[in-house]
């Protein structure tokens, strides 16, 4: 309707030009025909051609422009359509994530505290209760409260991650892997870290250990104690690579496009157990990486188990090494 307003109000002001423009032309030619004879014709004959000249005139340009108009309309409408389709996509599927995270988030939550009820529930209704029964309610309640906590802290840090709270700097990715992988606390031989040219990397040093900690916990919860994780450090293309590898359960191809999704969980037997994940850690590590201008990937074979690899700009404080 604006584009259409907008062309009829064009049409209007052009048709008014061109009017104007033929009229004058119409009396410029008449007067020039008069004066070059010498017998004036009579004006009478003269009035009726200007005015025959000038009706074909407004009635030529008033079709042309109807003609315009409706090659605007349509032309502008089916513009107007595929672009507005083209710009309410992103906003859909932002809102259709929105609300999956929410109805995700709300279900995660809700989980732990039906358990925390039903326990209570039941220890209520026992007369006569040991104190190891208590004992043992609370422990179970404790480890909900642990798991509510660590998912509200995940939450948090989505919701508040944000590039200008970021103080960029030069990281030592060697130091830090290193003092992440410490923290642990693993076997010595089940974590091997190659690479020993020191990479700095133009980062939030606090991000990024977050970032490495998510990929390293991934790493171990999803892989046999047996094996071994391999963690190496390069760099290609301005950027620093960090590879982490282990021989989990291979994630097949169908579902490696939703890996890095809010909640998804490429193995529903990773839900269950001790180590049980809520499928937010990889999603916060992908936006750590973003708005570190990075990249991160994951490729999952049976022949080379599961490896994602990190990249981030190495800083320029080093670039020449």
């Amino acid at each position: 309707m604006i584009l259409m307003s907008v062309s009829v109000l064009f049409s209007v002001a052009i048709y008014q030009v061109a009017s104007t423009e033929v009229r004058n032309r119409l009396d410029h030619f008449q007067t020039n025909f008069q004066e070059s004879i010498e017998i004036e014709p009579p004006t009478g004959r003269v009035d009726i051609f200007r005015k025959i000249e000038l009706s074909k005139a407004n009635q030529n340009l008033s079709v042309e422009l109807i003609y315009a108009n409706l090659v605007v309309l349509i032309v502008g409408g089916l513009g107007s359509y595929f672009l507005a389709c083209r710009s309410i996509r992103p906003i859909k599927r932002a809102h259709e994530a929105q609300s999956r995270f929410t109805s995700d988030a709300s279900h995660e939550l809700r989980t732990p505290l039906a358990v925390m009820k039903a326990e209570i529930e039941v220890a209520l209704r026992d007369k006569e209760p040991t104190i190891e029964e208590w004992r043992e309610v609370l422990s179970s309640n404790l480890e909900e409260i642990d798991k509510l906590t660590k998912l509200s802290e995940m939450l948090l840090n989505l919701s508040h991650l944000d590039h200008d709270k970021l103080k960029m700097g030069p990281v030592n990715l060697n130091k830090i892997t290193s003092s992440v992988v410490r923290s642990f606390k693993q076997p010595p031989k089940r974590i091997a870290i190659s690479g020993k040219r020191i990479r700095f990397v133009k980062a939030d040093e606090t991000a990024v250990i977050e970032l490495i900690r998510i990929l390293v916990e991934n790493a171990i919860l999803y892989s046999p104690k047996d094996t071994q994780i391999l963690i190496k450090i390069t760099k290609q293309n301005g950027y620093a690579k960090l590879i982490v590898n282990n021989q989990g359960k291979i994630i097949d191809e169908d579902k490696m496009p939703h890996i890095f999704d809010r909640f998804y969980r490429a193995d529903s037997s990773r839900t269950s157990g001790e180590k049980k994940g809520f499928g937010l850690g990889l999603a916060l590590a992908k936006d750590i990486v973003e708005l570190h201008n990075g990249s991160i990937e994951v490729t999952s074979k049976p022949e080379d188990g599961t490896t994602f690899t990190l990249s981030l700009p190495i800083s320029q404080k080093q670039s020449k090494n």
